[in-house]
């Protein structure tokens, strides 16, 4: 809700940004900086610029991108008579719009209630990624368990039967993966203890490249009938180098430089926690 370019305070401060909330095509949301300039009662869109600024430069010595966040575009703008100009304009992230609120001016009412509302939401994003991320990690991590079992089966055609014939199998996978590094090295790289295991701690992002290592080494195994164990770590070994050529290609972090994450069986206790709690609620319902 504006008037002459201000907006009314009587408005309840969640309905007075949420208003003023955008879509992409992609449905992604956004604000727009024109109009978010306003709501915080910025007389001129170049009094607001100072604030971007600040904002641009919280959000790169927090470590995000920051084009991911603050994207220049262009947006038609009322200039009396009905008639409009098209004038540069740039659209915030929710995260960007929490950054602007951070520091713009605090003796504003607006400013304050745009503190808080951002606050909240951002958090609550946060939130709802990171349970998005433990069922993702959960799925792929079960996923990972089952295949390793068929890629055992499948590499026994090659002799590789015994359990230290087994290990140094992985250890091949694991090399072509991470550039040279065996599973005692991303072990170490990692800071994992010894009673920690790597796949555990792996975020979706690196279990998903691993679960393709695995998969593709057990199909390739099968189409090519390998006559030792020589010739199964060195398949091994090849696919989990096109694995990390193609991460490589597509612009990815190597997995050795990805986050450790919390250990899946505590994410797994919560689940089932929160299963447990929700099965007894419903039964006494």
């Amino acid at each position: 809700m504006m008037s002459n370019g201000k907006p009314d305070l009587m408005v309840e401060s969640q309905n007075l940004f949420e208003i003023h909330k955008k879509y992409d095509p992609q449905g992604c949301e956004y604000w727009s900086a024109r109009d978010l300039g306003k709501i915080l009662m910025y007389s001129e869109y170049r009094h607001f610029l100072p604030v971007i600024d600040r904002a641009k430069l919280a959000c790169i010595n927090s470590g995000h991108v920051l084009e991911m966040h603050f994207v220049d575009s262009q947006e038609h703008v009322a200039i009396g008579s009905g008639a409009s100009k098209l004038l540069p304009t740039i659209f915030f992230s929710r995260y960007a719009c929490y950054l602007i609120v951070q520091n713009a001016d605090p003796s504003k009412e607006i400013v304050a209630k745009g503190q808080t509302y951002f606050a909240i939401q951002t958090r609550k994003q946060e939130l709802t990624e990171k349970d998005q991320e433990n069922k993702k990690r959960l799925l792929l991590r079960n996923e990972i368990s089952k295949h390793n079992v068929k890629l055992a089966e499948v590499a026994k055609s090659a002799g590789v039967r015994e359990p230290v014939d087994y290990a140094i199998f992985q250890d091949h996978g694991y090399k072509g993966l991470y550039g040279g590094l065996g599973a005692k090295d991303i072990h170490a790289r990692k800071r994992l203890k010894k009673s920690q295991k790597i796949l555990d701690h792996m975020g979706s992002t690196e279990l998903a490249a691993n679960l393709f290592r695995a998969t593709q080494t057990e199909e390739k195994l099968k189409r090519e009938p390998h006559h030792s164990k020589q010739q199964a770590n060195q398949t091994h070994f090849e696919v989990g180098n096109k694995v990390r050529q193609t991460i490589r290609e597509l612009g990815g972090s190597m997995p050795e430089n990805l986050p450790v994450a919390d250990n899946i069986k505590k994410i797994e206790r919560q689940v089932n926690k929160k299963k447990s709690l929700s099965d007894k609620k419903g039964k006494t319902k």
